[in-house]
């Protein structure tokens, strides 16, 4: 019942791309546990055929996704023969949600405000201490 060698041969003669990927879903610590899925694999082999199959495994073993559920999806939706998209270049970028205006951060045009004066040489003496010469 357990016969993990007999699975992926069986697996194996639907196709060589179906093989690889019921050994990719078995290699596991715990290989009954994903018994399911190959059982699901070969199910979908007598729903849409070998070839389909063959061809869906192939592709997500190029991407590295080893998921039955992504199998069945490519087989629904018909998506197995169909060549995957080239990643495109980020151009014309919105701008950040939360970004400020470049403006706030520059001081060059902005004047100091009258109360605000710089003071050459540290403090000067105010108050007490100017009227008794400290």
């Amino acid at each position: 019942m357990r016969d993990l060698t007999r699975l992926i041969a069986t697996a194996a003669g639907h196709g060589a791309d179906i093989g690889i990927y019921a050994e990719r879903l078995l290699d596991h610590q715990l290989p009954w546990t994903r018994m399911r899925q190959v059982y699901r694999l070969l199910g979908l082999v007598k729903r849409y055929g070998a070839a389909p199959v063959n061809t869906a495994c192939g592709r997500a073993l190029e991407l590295d996704v080893v998921s039955v559920s992504k199998i069945a999806a490519m087989l629904h939706k018909a998506t197995e023969n169909t060549p995957a998209e080239a990643p495109r270049a980020a151009t014309g970028l919105a701008p950040a949600r939360f970004a400020r205006d470049p403006g706030e951060y520059r001081s060059q045009g902005r004047q100091r405000p009258d109360w605000m004066s710089v003071i050459d040489g540290g403090a000067t003496p105010t108050g007490r201490n100017a009227t008794q010469g400290l």
